[in-house]
């Protein structure tokens, strides 16, 4: 086999896979708008519900989710960043900073459900915080740690040394470098752990479930020491509880279409800011 046909093959292989990918992707969410669409309406998006949740709307649910991303988010991106600079422009490559990362990829790896657990036993009950928003943010919040962790990682070790030297040689410390010239430098690639985070707080049942996640609430939350409801575990409950599924099912499949649309929001108002600040850096 020639060499230039066993590029052709690869080439079209990856593009096959490639497309392949999308095309799941475009059916999901296909299948998600034709079973979802003919129950949105402003009455859906505005009320809450009622009837066993088989009429009114899920508003009480979405403004619950958008809390616990806004929360959870504040929680994580802070911390998150400033760990990643810590590990990376501070620690020198050894056993410490082997041990920090391996720590990280373990946090990372533990099952959501035990971060529920652990929420529970430490903001719920040991903290006194209850079913809240507050304890659902934090518990979120240290669910998506490792993955901001990890990204803003890769983001500060794609910074040129070059930057850093060119820093130092003009009488910048090491703080100030970091201030005004790598993270300004990161910050894009910084916002895709950003994205990623969202993506995940936003779908996740059971970190909420054991910390304050309600099925139906007739008041909306006054403050983050209130209960809340979520678009996820709204969509669980409704798709496998009650004693009507089929006429819930339609509510379910409308429900999953505001849960990917307010995602679809927050990411494309992530990646505005990241093109804002690319071009911003670029321009100078």
């Amino acid at each position: 086999m020639s060499k230039k046909l066993s590029q052709d093959i690869a080439f079209w292989t990856f593009r096959i896979l490639g497309w392949l990918v999308v095309g799941i992707l475009l059916w999901i969410l296909g299948f998600i708008i034709y079973n979802g669409i003919g129950v949105i309406n402003w009455e859906f998006i505005s009320q809450g519900p009622r009837d066993g949740m088989l009429k009114g709307g899920i508003f009480p649910a979405i403004l619950g989710t958008f809390c616990l991303i806004v929360g959870s988010m504040i929680i994580a991106f802070p911390l998150g960043v400033m760990s990643a600079i810590y590990t990376n422009e501070y620690v020198r490559d050894g056993k410490i900073s082997r041990f920090i990362r391996m720590m990280t990829n373990n946090l990372g790896s533990i099952p959501s459900i035990i971060f529920g657990l652990f929420g529970m036993a430490l903001f719920v009950r040991y903290l006194g915080w209850k079913g809240s928003i507050l304890a659902g943010s934090f518990t979120l919040g240290l669910l998506v740690l490792p993955l901001v962790i990890r990204t803003t990682e890769e983001a500060l070790r794609m910074v040129p040394d070059a930057l850093r030297v060119g820093s130092y040689a003009l009488g910048a410390s090491k703080l100030q470098t970091i201030r005004y010239v790598i993270l300004p430098t990161a910050f894009p690639n910084v916002i895709t752990g950003l994205i990623l985070s969202v993506g995940r707080v936003s779908g996740e049942t059971a970190p909420i479930l054991f910390t304050g996640a309600a099925y139906f609430l007739a008041n909306l939350p006054s403050s983050i020491f209130d209960k809340f409801m979520a678009l996820p575990y709204h969509l669980y409950v409704i798709s496998t509880s009650g004693t009507n599924l089929d006429a819930a099912r339609p509510i379910a499949y409308g429900t999953a279409l505001v849960l990917i649309t307010l995602v679809l929001i927050i990411n494309f108002t992530a990646s505005f800011i990241r093109k804002y600040f690319s071009k911003k850096h670029g321009a100078h």
